[in-house]
């Protein structure tokens, strides 16, 4: 026999001959998140970059990026957290048959990232997954291998945010009563001297509301008065100051809406469950080697008017299994928190993008690698790094004391974190 036909296999070494054949690369897909309010176009280009960074960065991938479409933020997060997880399960079965070549169901390595509330969505629809498995043996599907959150208040809003917008929306309120006064005094003048060229025993007729409320109307401000005065209620008043126009039926829908929005941004107030789900996430996190990790943004102090640094989310305090999870981003473009919470993902209002998305493809490539098991899940017990200014208090250390009337970002819950509804912060 030749030696040529000595190499040819047979048919008895043919499994051994397909299991030379390469593996396909590994199908990786980032699904991005908004959050309240937020709209397709919340991340701008950020996907986009993230996608091609990680496409010349790890051996034998196919990344693809896509955003999950706008939803209504109405009603509970629950309902959100199940439309996102029908949706990401039938993205999952498409792209993993689409990829085709010895793929299948969990071929594909699903990487979560949230922006804002969109952070929530994703840690419940995790942690839903990870514990509804009818075979507690089974692997995880779909295959989460990461979840990275931006600016998520995982533990609530910071209870200076409230401050800040209150100040600046009382300056709205004084202009608008300013022109409202300009108003009625223009109004009366022209009153004045149309009358002059009327008869003066014309009979005056009784002035009238531009719409009368009837008796139950006003019962009914009566009732949501004292929250209308919280949610933003100074805002309303200055309004109501400059205009009798407004229809009760408007009215009602204002209220609907508020209602509405409320429920899903709610769950920021129940500190239990807050803590509740951030051990979950962690500990499901270890069980299934999912990288967890949220960038929150951070604005430098700027004295004497902001003497100390300023986050837009509560950081978890120091007991918390999660505390190693929070990562700064800072950012010294923007005005304040809000703004910097908005604008994270443009380089025109966020002078840190660039190192935000490099950090980001970081933990990516670290999770692709603990897929494929070749590194292990990054130790969770260094506390997340401190930026303060030098000699100053660190408003993110509880265990250092404020000053007199300065909250600390860790860990702090507030009743005004209450009054201030999740539009106007833009979560």
């Amino acid at each position: 026999m030749s030696s040529s036909a000595s190499s040819i296999p047979s048919p008895d070494n043919s499994q051994a001959v397909a299991s030379l054949r390469p593996l396909p690369p590994d199908l990786l897909l980032l699904v991005f998140i908004h959050g309240f309010k937020g709209t397709d176009s919340t991340f701008s280009t950020f996907p986009q970059r993230l996608q091609h960074n990680l496409q010349e960065t790890i051996p034998d991938v196919v990344v693809r990026s896509i955003v999950f479409p706008a939803y209504e933020t109405r009603g509970e997060l629950k309902a959100a957290v199940e439309k996102f997880a029908d949706w990401l399960a039938t993205l999952t079965v498409e792209n993993e048959v689409a990829h085709g070549s010895g793929g299948g169901a969990g071929k594909a390595k699903i990487v979560l990232c949230g922006h804002s509330m969109g952070g929530l969505v994703a840690a419940d629809t995790f942690i839903g997954i990870a514990t509804s498995r009818a075979d507690k043996e089974a692997p995880l599907w779909p295959k989460i291998i990461a979840l990275i959150a931006f600016d998520t208040p995982y533990f609530g809003l910071h209870p200076y945010i409230f401050k800040h917008k209150v100040t600046e929306g009382l300056g709205y309120v004084q202009a608008a009563r300013d022109i409202a006064a300009g108003f009625t005094a223009f109004s009366a003048l022209k009153a004045s001297a149309s009358s002059q060229d009327k008869k003066d025993n014309e009979p005056k007729p009784v002035p009238k509301a531009a719409i009368p409320a009837p008796p139950q109307e006003r019962s009914v401000w009566q009732k949501w008065a004292p929250v209308a005065y919280g949610v933003g209620g100074a805002l309303i008043a200055g309004a109501a100051a400059g205009t009798a126009y407004y229809k009760r039926e408007d009215v009602g829908q204002g209220f609907s809406w508020a209602s509405d929005h409320m429920k899903y941004v709610g769950t920021l107030w129940d500190e239990t469950a807050l803590k509740t789900r951030m051990d979950q996430v962690v500990d499901l996190g270890k069980e299934f080697n999912v990288v967890f990790r949220t960038f929150y943004t951070i604005l430098p102090a700027k004295p004497p008017s902001q003497p100390l640094p300023r986050t837009f989310i509560i950081l978890p305090p120091s007991t918390s299994k999660s505390v190693s999870c929070f990562l700064p981003a800072r950012n010294t473009n923007a005005a304040d928190e809000v703004q910097a919470h908005v604008g994270m993902f443009e380089p025109t209002t966020n002078d840190g993008y660039y190192e935000l998305g490099l950090e980001t493809a970081k933990l990516i490539r670290e999770a692709i690698s603990m897929s494929r098991g070749t590194a292990t899940v990054a130790s969770s017990d260094t506390p997340a790094t401190k930026l303060q200014e030098p000699g100053q208090h660190d408003p993110l250390d509880p265990n250092e004391p404020a000053p007199h009337g300065t909250p600390s970002a860790r860990g702090e819950m507030s009743e005004k974190s209450n009054v201030v509804t999740g539009d106007l912060l833009g979560i």
